[in-house]
């Protein structure tokens, strides 16, 4: 020890006798240091004259380590003495800054990588540079020379919070018990994470003002619905997921009141497998009881205490998948469950209220004479005792209880006493739901025909209507005020109307994974794209979709030119088209190339337009005033894998770009498509936008550990206060800007129910809109506080409490 003190104190004298005062920097100087020694590498800045550390002290110079495309070679003789002089300088400098170094843990944020007793860190910060290490590859960023000190920059978490405004779309393509309406009026279905309370008309949020309301309390996506006979009163049941550090979310019931939006009662945490299938309360007894069927192989059905939380049966009930299931209206301890190749009729004996002490038997619906369908999707109890089911054959079965069961009940009973009285066929293809109307009748809606049915007693057809093609099939029913219907369909649609006029969309979305997303540049408007080969245009302010159209190909980005009128879509087949936003023709086609494309781009100035590709080329074209017409002006050749994020200067001139093997390169667009070996010198340049997700300027948005697939998306705030994060966890993060402290905290916010995809502000940083990966949905979210629209609320809508990560989960 006594020898490496030694060391570093004989090298720090000879540094600083060869390093003048003089050769100090000017902080607003642009380009390297101005020094005699010979000029460095391409890359590289010339040799590093002393710079003021942290505490004030005159820190040593420092060698920055060539990007390993332009690494220069020494002669064998003088490799060991330079490496000496070099773990002295740095070891030197970590010295000077350990004491402001935040330590979480026992474990320095900042670290010298491969010192003696330490592991190698994430980050190590030298005089003019930041280096970052991602799967073990370091990532040199320079730090711009306006900024003495890394420590002088603000950190803690962002004074500005969000709040969710309103979220696009409806899980119709594979779930069902989806859609009930509330003794409100409010319509309840979910999406994601999110349960969502939606009155009809807009407006602002809240009982009885319209708008949407969101209850929030799942950790991963809501699978079903069951609405408490009060009206007031919910259920919702979720799957299993894992966390970020690969710790298993049990699935789980959550009770709460729609009108609070408070959780009332968590149900059968860690009593369920895979997740919860399938709700449903008593009726007879006040929602006394609540049933759930998992998604376990063996489907297991459990009855529930609802005030106590409390197990009262269970048993195995299938190893085929169950679809629905419900209580008798009439008789609590009678429960019908449906689903692959069967109905299942239960009867349940409460045990005296024992927990775990009830009984449920099993009496299996008979078929007979008629065709056993593939799948029971759904059923009805009627007022006469009688159950319609809906089954895959397009058929409505009438089922009775036969005598003998009636004169033998209980365990001693006839197994088959359940049977088919009466058929109707109603709908080719599958029917995927019933509704029992307040006056009586019964709605049937199909799945391949589209066709919403009413039918009087003896299922004698009364009225009909069809659903649009492109909403897709009826999935869910429910009866609003007066004769008013809401349909959600299977291509995430909810309709709102009557058999009489019709139906028109009151919420849509997309139908599979999204990945494109840009903001108008001066509307409250947003267009997304992805994997259903739809692009959408949404209007922010009404909260509708303006229009769609099909692409034919996946669309995976997008960007408005700065005009607004026209609007470049990036397509998965290497093509990119330029569409005009008001008439929606396709004024430009153009293929670069045979792979996707993961980023397009217009320069501030809309006089260019930059197109990554996963060939690993950026290609620019020249584009006309009002951005209809485009021709070839260059490539930017030199990245060694795909392009991933790129942004333009305010000037119009350059290029930042990152791509998959973490390389930050620049480029002199305007001097030729160049690439600027020197990164030292972009140090100081000013970005119109930042998206790219390396650089110094939000190298703190990365956790400890990554494995560099953390990050899908990052945008930068137009007032330049905030950067927002879209991670592999299903969050978006709020951070401030510029964020330059390893680990930095930061706001979270859940609700997306997969990766989410891409992050962006509106045009006046009003609103940040983000996409749900293979959840398909999009969530507008509020800014509040000192970069946006509103005050800074005194209470979260949620207790925050601090991760490891040192977030705030809101």
């Amino acid at each position: 020890m006594e020898l490496v003190k030694a060391a570093l104190a004989e090298a720090l004298r000879l540094l600083r006798l060869q390093a003048p005062p003089t050769s100090l920097q000017d902080p607003g100087t642009l380009g390297p240091p101005r020094d005699s020694s010979p000029a460095a590498p391409p890359g590289l800045p010339p040799t590093c004259s002393p710079s003021l550390g942290s505490s004030g002290w005159l820190s040593p110079p420092q060698r920055i380590d060539a990007p390993r495309r332009n690494s220069s070679s020494s002669s064998p003789s003088e490799r060991p003495r330079q490496k000496l002089s070099r773990k002295a300088a740095s070891s030197a400098n970590l010295l000077l800054r350990s004491g402001s170094t935040e330590s979480r843990g026992g474990k320095d944020s900042l670290s010298s990588p491969g010192g003696p007793g330490s592991r190698r860190s994430n980050y190590n910060l030298e005089g003019i540079s930041v280096k970052m290490f991602l799967r073990g590859r370091p990532i040199t960023m320079y730090i711009p020379s306006g900024i003495r000190s890394v420590e002088e920059l603000p950190s803690g978490p962002p004074p500005e919070t969000l709040s969710l405004d309103w979220v696009y779309g409806y899980r119709g393509r594979d779930s069902r018990s989806n859609l009930f309406v509330l003794r409100s009026g409010e319509v309840v279905y979910f999406i994601a994470c999110v349960v969502v309370l939606y009155r009809p008309g807009g407006g602002p949020g809240g009982p009885g003002g319209g708008g949407q309301r969101h209850y929030r309390g799942h950790t991963d996506c809501v699978r079903c619905l069951a609405v408490h006979p009060d009206g007031v009163r919910v259920a919702s049941g979720q799957t299993a997921g894992v966390d970020k550090d690969g710790k298993p979310l049990q699935p789980v019931v959550h009770v709460w009141d729609s009108e609070t939006l408070l959780k009332l009662q968590e149900i059968g945490l860690g009593a369920f497998e895979r997740g919860v299938g399938a709700l449903a309360f008593s009726v007879a007894d006040q929602g006394a009881f609540l049933c759930v069927v998992d998604d376990s192989n063996e489907h297991m059905l459990s009855v529930w205490d609802c005030s106590r939380g409390t197990k009262l049966a269970e048993i195995k009930s299938t190893n085929d998948s169950v679809l629905a299931v419900g209580f008798n209206p009439r008789d609590s301890s009678s429960i019908v469950t449906s689903g692959k190749s069967h109905v299942h009729f239960w009867n349940w004996n409460g045990g005296t209220g024992i927990p775990g002490n009830g009984m449920l038997t099993r009496k299996q619906g008979v078929f007979g004479k008629y065709k056993k369908p593939k799948f029971i999707s759904c059923f009805v109890f009627l007022p006469d005792g009688d159950i319609l089911t809906g089954d895959s054959e397009g058929n409505i079965l009438t089922w009775g209880r036969s005598l003998s069961d009636s004169r033998t009940p209980g365990r001693g009973g006839a197994k088959e006493t359940y049977g088919i009285v009466a058929q109707a066929h109603a709908h080719e293809g599958s029917i995927f739901a019933l509704c029992l109307r307040r006056d009586g009748t019964v709605l049937s809606g199909g799945g391949r025909d589209r066709r919403l049915v009413q039918w009087g007693p003896g299922l004698v057809a009364l009225q009909e209507a069809e659903i649009p093609e492109h909403f897709g099939a009826v999935r869910a029913i429910a009866e609003g005020p007066g004769s008013e219907l809401l349909v959600g369909t299977t291509k995430n649609a909810l309709l709102r109307g009557d058999l009489a006029q019709g139906f028109s969309p009151v919420i849509q979305g997309h139908t599979d994974e999204l990945w494109g997303l840009c903001t108008h540049p001066f509307q409250n408007r947003f267009l997304t794209c992805g994997h259903d080969r739809q692009l959408c245009l949404w209007d922010g302010e009404g909260h509708a979709l303006a229009w769609s159209i099909d692409l034919k190909e996946t669309g995976l980005c997008a960007d408005f030119h700065p005009s607004g009128a026209v609007v470049a879509v990036g397509l998965n087949t290497g093509r990119w088209l330029v569409l005009d936003t008001e008439t929606r023709e396709i004024v430009s086609d153009i293929t670069d190339g045979n792979e996707q494309l993961s980023v397009v781009r217009y320069s501030p100035d809309g006089l260019y337009l930059a197109i990554g590709s996963h060939d690993n080329m950026i290609y620019i074209y020249s584009v006309s005033s009002d951005g209809a017409k485009s021709s070839r002006f260059g490539r930017c050749v030199g990245h060694s894998s795909f392009i991933t994020h790129l942004d333009w200067s305010k000037d119009g001139n350059f290029i930042m770009s990152n791509s998959g093997d973490y390389e930050i390169l620049y480029w002199d667009v305007a001097g030729g498509c160049k690439l600027l070996r020197n990164r030292y010198e972009s140090r100081d340049r000013e970005w119109a936008t930042y998206t790219c997700v390396l650089g110094f300027h939000v190298y703190g948005v990365w956790p400890d550990g990554s494995d560099g697939t953390d990050i899908n998306s990052l945008c930068r705030s137009h007032n330049e206060r905030v950067v927002a994060v879209a991670d592999d966890f299903c969050k978006v993060h709020l951070f401030q800007y510029p964020c330059a402290h390893a680990k930095a905290p930061s706001l979270v916010y859940g609700g997306h129910g997969s990766h989410v995809t891409s992050v962006r502000f509106t045009h006046d940083d009003s609103h940040l809109i983000s996409l749900g990966g293979k959840d398909a949905s999009i969530f507008q979210w509020r800014v509040l506080g000192a970069g946006g629209t509103g005050p800074v609320p005194t209470t979260p809508s949620r207790t925050p409490s601090l991760s490891p990560a040192s977030s705030l989960d809101v």
